[in-house]
């Protein structure tokens, strides 16, 4: 079935805006642009309010750690072992969780959530819409990033269980193991795919299977850094083995700010809007959001949910703006920049033929603090 959005001020992210615009879609967008006669199943007059595609949280845990439910609903972190590339997202994120509706009722219609931060490798992140009743249908893609995790939590975990890593050294030297050996298990079977009567076939390895889309660099590396060496630290391994890379939370943006625009990697900022509960957020500020971004950085804002709750990143914008970010650079920050920052532009981020209708409709700019999320689509469904 089809739906025109008409009398709308639209913002595509795509470079064109449009004063008194409409969209046609289904579950694609057919058609975006000044307004003009359609024939559509059904038609709905926005009356002048601000349409946006779907908002976009590049780095939380959405059905991961389950609101109100504690033990039961806490699936984010396997710490059973700190090397653990093999767990998939999809396998943890309920869709039941309440965080999904209110996602949706805030306009954020994507979310890119998985394992938390315990464990040096945690596991694979995936891309979902944020309605639906079984997460294979949810969908955006899977696994759309491998996380990993420096600095204080994995020593926090292990220093608690006895166990490697203690320091940062033992978290980066796991880091390397895995990716040494998986690596030496890529070329044993490509050499037993191109020749297999002259190469004999690996046993399979569940693990480093798993790190193979990464080192064909099919999937980037989300890398929990919060400390300036940490975050080095990153850049360094991601330097090493060839790997794509992420700079996830990076509160101490601001000290290497100069290597991050050398480097050009994208960035995941957040949370921000939270307390410095830990030594490594004591540098927390959202004037980092300006400074990077100020430098041509790829600045995506995140909730880092549950730590800020997902219906809250509107808010998240809004204060990087007050604190100086240029409002442009900050809708693109939940919106076109978070998808090409997690290589899910192709489908959605912003409003363009044959992409996802992932429709927002505001009263206002979602940067700005009065402005009401009124409507959200997923998938051409009207879902708020």
């Amino acid at each position: 079935m089809s739906t025109l959005i008409k009398n709308a001020k639209i913002v595509t992210m795509a470079g064109d805006s449009y004063e008194n615009g409409c969209i046609l879609f289904d579950d694609k967008i057919l058609y975006v642009g000044d307004f003009k006669e359609l024939e559509a199943d059904k038609v709905i007059d926005v009356n002048g309010n601000y349409v946006l595609p779907g908002l976009i949280d590049a780095h939380c845990h959405v059905g991961m750690f389950e609101d109100s439910m504690g033990f039961e609903g806490d699936d984010g972190n396997e710490d059973s072992d700190p090397v653990m590339p093999h767990l998939r997202a999809i396998d943890g994120i309920n869709p039941f969780d309440r965080g999904f509706l209110e996602a949706r009722n805030a306009g954020v219609t994507t979310v890119v959530t998985g394992p938390g931060s315990a464990n040096p490798v945690g596991g694979q992140f995936a891309a979902v819409k944020t309605f639906g009743i079984c997460v294979d249908d949810m969908i955006v893609k899977a696994p759309v990033a491998m996380k990993m995790a420096l600095g204080e939590n994995p020593k926090s975990v292990y220093n608690e269980k006895e166990e490697m890593p203690l320091t940062r050294m033992g978290t980066a030297a796991l880091i390397r193991e895995l990716l040494i050996k998986s690596r030496d298990y890529m070329e044993r079977m490509d050499a037993y795919n191109e020749n297999d009567e002259d190469n004999e076939k690996p046993e399979f390895d569940i693990k480093l299977d798993a790190m193979l889309p990464v080192l064909r660099r099919e999937i980037p590396v989300k890398i929990h850094a919060h400390r300036a060496d940490d975050i080095c630290t990153a850049i360094r391994i991601g330097r090493e083995f060839n790997i794509d890379v992420t700079i996830e939370h990076c509160s101490d943006g601001d000290a290497v700010a100069p290597v991050l625009e050398r480097e050009g990697l994208p960035v995941m900022l957040g949370p921000t809007l939270s307390d410095r509960s830990k030594i490594e957020l004591k540098n927390l500020t959202f004037g980092t959001y300006k400074n990077l971004s100020d430098r041509g950085i790829s600045v995506a804002i995140i909730t880092d949910h549950p730590e800020i709750t997902i219906e809250n990143l509107p808010l998240c914008a809004v204060m990087a703006v007050k604190h100086g970010m240029d409002e442009m650079k900050a809708i693109q920050g939940i919106t076109i920049t978070a998808a090409e920052n997690c290589r899910i532009a192709d489908r959605v981020g912003s409003l363009e033929v044959g992409k996802d209708a992932d429709i927002s409709v505001f009263t206002d700019l979602p940067t700005r603090f009065d402005a009401e999320c009124v409507m959200t689509f997923i998938n051409g469904e009207k879902v708020k």
